[in-house]
């Protein structure tokens, strides 16, 4: 387990609903995929970097709606950078992905 934080320290967290509109594999690399994630009006449209190629493919991702952390620090990846943190389950199996339904629209808060 990681060290206890306050409220406050996880309140600088923005977590947002964001839907993946493409999704690729960087030719750079043989772990990261590259996605292209909508996140509504306010946040606008970001490039996000998951090194998860070994236990998914762009092809399932596209179109799904996925949580995300849209407020880090950008992080140069090959050519470009990525602008967020695709929330998921690491477990025994490897990573799965933890899907939003459709109901919810890009962009909204998680709390």
């Amino acid at each position: 387990m990681k060290p206890i934080i306050t409220y406050e320290d996880f309140d600088k967290s923005d977590l947002r609903v964001g839907k993946v509109i493409a999704a690729s594999n960087p030719e750079w690399s043989n772990k990261l995929i590259e996605l292209k994630v909508d996140f509504g009006a306010e946040v606008g449209e970001r490039t996000i970097f998951t090194g998860i190629r070994k236990w998914h493919t762009p092809e399932e991702m596209q179109g799904k709606a996925y949580i995300f952390v849209v407020n880090m620090a950008e992080r140069k990846m090959g050519d470009s950078a990525s602008q967020g943190m695709l929330i998921m389950a690491d477990t025994v199996d490897g990573v799965n992905l933890i899907p939003v339904p459709e109901s919810i629209p890009a962009g909204t808060e998680v709390k």
